[in-house]
């Protein structure tokens, strides 16, 4: 089944808001065989609503609205519609009774608002859509040529909810027929997509005839295979066949599957071997040690770290060698082996890893230009490091190297 989203608001078009929704159903709705053919957005203004749901009708003849159900003066999602399809409006008093309630158990002050009403006006002849997530109710609206309009608003936790257990089981009972679109992504980092697609040779578009496409960002290159309209079951075969062949072309490269995040793998692979990790950083300034605390649990084996950030902390607090420097430069694997082994002892953990580098703008050089970095680790006195470089904005090339280093301990550990 295919249908299209329209999304409605000027705060999306005007970039303050990101739409966070559409992404959402689109994932959820390939798991039943609906797949998402179009996807746009569209202002406040009743003509504007209007027009992005006629032209989407008019293509697929299934349309997703989300946003503006509220009750504010701007939100002209039903009216607009109920024209569109020659409808009518009325006041549903069982859902005013219902939003008076809800007032009055959250204990507000006063008599429910007027402006609230405007929640229970329902183009006739609609079938409404329960929402146990919030106030306003989703609309479902169909014309006698089996076209519809399904309207959920647009506040994310009320949206997703409203998506799992009202829209997509009814959407799933019209008839996508246990026709399933699956995906399965193999998560790499430390190699360029052009690299994966030379390794893959003649598989680096349809590997075992299933889709595959490249996501590029900071952590690295997503593979995602994609197969559509097969059953459940042939569906897991080929992505499985896919994803073998694939692991077999550039498996050094992957590091987890789907969701999977290389902080948690690494944390877990230490607490597998009973280790303790430390950090010392230089040019990313303790976004390593934040992005190992930002995973629940991870006190009991992440002790802390050291921000080395001038050559006379490195020496001071880390030990490196005055000589080391001289002859190699702060950004150097050489350096960053003695950092990671200077916080090892000084910590007195079992695991050290060290990052330092040319976040930029400024500070590059012909022999080390903004972007590069180098990392190092000590795994009970064995040490390795790693010198490359990562493209974008400092933020960027800081994010590139916290992940570099996570690689190199995770490669590390495994041997």
């Amino acid at each position: 089944m295919d249908v299209e989203l329209v999304s409605i608001g000027d705060e999306l078009l005007l970039g303050f808001t990101i739409d966070t929704n559409a992404a959402f159903f689109a994932r959820e709705a390939a798991a039943l065989g609906i797949r998402v053919v179009r996807r746009s957005t569209v202002g406040d203004g009743a003509e504007q609503i209007a027009a992005g749901v006629r032209e989407a009708l008019d293509r697929t003849g299934a349309v997703i609205t989300s946003g503006g159900l509220g009750p504010t003066a701007d939100d002209l999602t039903k009216p607009s519609i109920a024209a569109l399809f020659g409808r009518g409006m009325y006041r549903d008093e069982a859902i005013v009774d219902s939003l008076r309630a809800r007032w009055k158990a959250r204990g507000w002050p006063g008599e429910l608002p007027a402006a609230n009403t405007m929640q229970a006006m329902i183009p006739e002849g609609a079938t409404i859509l329960e929402n146990r997530h919030g106030s306003a109710p989703g609309i479902w609206l169909e014309d006698a040529r089996g076209r519809w309009v399904a309207m959920l608003p647009g506040v994310p936790r009320e949206f997703r909810g409203m998506t799992q257990d009202t829209l997509l089981p009814r959407i799933a009972a019209r008839g996508a027929a246990g026709r399933v679109i699956r995906s399965r992504t193999l998560r790499t980092t430390g190699i360029a997509e052009s690299a994966i697609a030379d390794a893959l040779g003649p598989y680096a578009k349809d590997p075992a005839g299933v889709a595959l496409a490249y996501l590029p960002g900071w952590e690295g290159v997503d593979l995602r295979l994609t197969v559509r309209d097969v059953d459940a079951v042939e569906a897991d075969a080929l992505l499985g066949a896919a994803a073998a062949l694939v692991r077999e072309k550039v498996g050094h490269w992957v590091y987890g599957e789907d969701d999977a995040d290389l902080v948690a793998l690494v944390l877990e692979a230490l607490r597998a071997r009973g280790m303790r990790i430390g950090v010392a950083e230089s040019c990313t300034g303790g976004m390593l040690g934040m992005r190992l605390t930002a995973i629940p649990g991870s006190s009991d084996v992440v002790v802390g770290g050291l921000i080395a950030y001038d050559n006379a902390v490195k020496v001071a607090q880390l030990g490196v060698r005055e000589s080391t420097l001289t002859a190699h430069g702060a950004v150097s694997e050489e350096t960053a082996r003695e950092m990671a082994t200077g916080a090892r002892a000084r910590l007195g953990v079992e695991v050290a890893v060290s990052i330092t580098g040319v976040a930029g703008p400024g500070g590059g050089t012909p022999e080390k230009p903004v972007g590069t970095f180098c990392v190092g680790v000590d795994v009970r006195g064995e040490v390795r490091s790693l010198r490359t470089s990562g493209v974008g904005d400092r933020h960027e090339v800081r994010q590139r190297a916290t992940q570099a280093a996570l690689n190199l301990v995770r490669k590390a550990l495994e041997g």
